[in-house]
Parts: structure tokens; sequence; C-alpha cells
């Protein structure tokens, strides 16, 4: 694959939550970005990865603490 500075990375994960009582919450979190100069499309993939998911976990860790109030 040829590599220059306007490739896109596009990476998108979701996660679905038991909130008990039959009731649940999503999310579906992405983000596009472009590789950087110094980065091959593998190292850009994993930065843009790490930061969707570290993003999904904060968001789901508030859905929790959101469920035990």
């Amino acid at each position: 694959m040829e590599e220059n500075k306007n490739t896109k990375v596009s990476v998108t994960l979701g996660y679905t939550h038991n909130l008990g009582n039959f009731q649940s919450i999503r999310f579906d979190l992405g983000i596009v970005d472009y590789k950087r100069d110094e980065e091959n499309i593998d190292q850009a993939f994993e930065r843009v990865y790490r930061f969707v998911e570290n993003k999904l976990i904060e968001k789901s860790n508030e859905a929790k603490e959101f469920k035990s109030e």
C-alpha cells in the first residue's frame, strides 16, 4: 500500500453495557486522523486505535459509575 502524508486512518469501536432491568447503554466511538510524517500506516493505526480504545474505556467506566448511583 502506498503511503503519503494524506493517508487517512479510521478506527471505530463499540461497547454495550448492561444496566439491568432489561436496559443497556451502547457507545460507538470513532475517529478519522491522518498518518503523521514519522509514522508508517501500522503505527498510525495503533496510535488512533489506542486513543479510541482509551476513550471507550473512559466512557464505559462513567456509565458503570452512573449505574451505581
